[in-house]
Parts: C-alpha cells; sequence; structure tokens
C-alpha cells in the first residue's frame, strides 16, 4: 500500500521524446537523486506451542499423533530438523515410538515505512497544465513526466504549480512515496521426552508358597 503516489507514467509515447516514470530507478540519469528511510515500529511477538506422540517411525518417514488424536504423516525428514532429548540433539533416525515431542514457534514481526524521495532537476522544454511536463535533463536528453494533482515544483527557490511553470525554466521536483510492510521472523525450538521404560515381567519358575491353616 503507498499512501502518497510518485510520479506515473504517462500512457503512449510522444515523438522524438522519451516516456518514463519518475518512481523508476534511473541508472543512466544522474539528474533523477533517490533518497531512502526506514522506520521501523514496535515489534509484537507470538508463541506457539504444539506437542505430540512419535507413533510410528521409519528411516526419514515419521507419523506422529497429536493432542486431538489425528495422526499427522511427515515423509523424508531431513537430518537438519533435530529434536533435544536429555540435552542431546536427535535426528528422525534416532527416534521411537512413545517418545514425546514438542514444537515451540516464535514468532517476531516488525512493522516499518519505507520513505522514497526521488527529485528531478531539469529546464522546462514544454508544459501542458495540469497534466504533463516535458524537461531537457543536464545530458541534453527530454524526459516526459506525468504530474500527479497536487504537486509542486521549486523554481528558483520559488515554490510554484504546473500553472506556473514556463519554457526555459530550470525546475526541480521531489516525488515521495511511503511503501508500510511487516518483517516477520521465525524461530522454532524442537524438544522432547523418551518414553518411561516398561515394567520388568515377572520372573518364571518362582516357588509359591502357600500356607494351609489347619480348621479348628
Amino acid at each position: 500500500m503507498i499512501s502518497r503516489k510518485g510520479w506515473p507514467c504517462i500512457p503512449g509515447s510522444l515523438s522524438g521524446v522519451g516516456v518514463l516514470c519518475i518512481t523508476l530507478v534511473f541508472s543512466a540519469n544522474s539528474q533523477v537523486k533517490t533518497e531512502t528511510k526506514v522506520e521501523e515500529g514496535l515489534a509484537s511477538q507470538t508463541v506457539k506451542i504444539e506437542t505430540a506422540e512419535v507413533v510410528y517411525v521409519s528411516g526419514s518417514d515419521l507419523v506422529v499423533k497429536t493432542d486431538d488424536g489425528e495422526l499427522r504423516h511427515f515423509p523424508n525428514v531431513s537430518d537438519d530438523k533435530t529434536v533435544t532429548v536429555a540435552g542431546k540433539e536427535l535426528t528422525v533416525h534416532d527416534l521411537k515410538p512413545g517418545m514425546k515431542l514438542q514444537r515451540t514457534t516464535i514468532t517476531s514481526t516488525t512493522p516499518r515505512t519505507i520513505t522514497t524521495a526521488k527529485t528531478v532537476t531539469g529546464k522546462v522544454w514544454r508544459v501542458s497544465p495540469p497534466n504533463s511536463v516535458i524537461l531537457t535533463l543536464e545530458d541534453g536528453t527530454n524526459q516526459s513526466f506525468n504530474i500527479p494533482k497536487g504537486q509542486k515544483f521549486n523554481v528558483d527557490g520559488q515554490e510554484t504549480d504546473a500553472w506556473g511553470l514556463k519554457e526555459g525554466m530550470n525546475i526541480s521536483a521531489t516525488a515521495i512515496t511511503e511503501t508500510p510492510e511487516e518483517v516477520v521472523l521465525q524461530e522454532a525450538v524442537r524438544t522432547g521426552t523418551t518414553p518411561p521404560p516398561k515394567p520388568d515381567p515377572p520372573r518364571q519358575g518362582a516357588t509359591l508358597l502357600i500356607i494351609v491353616v489347619p480348621a479348628k
């Protein structure tokens, strides 16, 4: 979203005169100067915690069961996706059924506004107020610019609009665009716990002691 528009393109073409947009970067024209400023706002942060249990693992294929009972299949899990269990980094090949996994995702969002100011200077070759002006730039080429509504020009230190432009005047004008955007960063932390050990089965062949109490 751009809150203030710069110089838009003029449709079509003029004989012998180039047509361009001032919002473009002019690599060949040193008369157009660009300044960019970035302002950042306050960052916000969200934390999402997901837990699941390993129910099947074979090679790089993994199936887990989430807290709501859903089975989720993750094929071809790469070795760089590690899980910290008891202080050790485990890959998918180290996982066992019954292990509890937890993924904590931290998302940081920072709003910022990029303000770009483009300034063009030249001599008025032809003007058609209030719509367009053709300038002769310092390299001798003529360039045509659309004039946005409300655009002001600087002529010998004085400010004027398109109606005040005359052929032969040396002028400068600045187009400003403000572009809001968001910078989103995510960090995922994966941890897990091993399943509790299974109880030992009862020993086979143990002597069974039977005490018989005689009836009185």
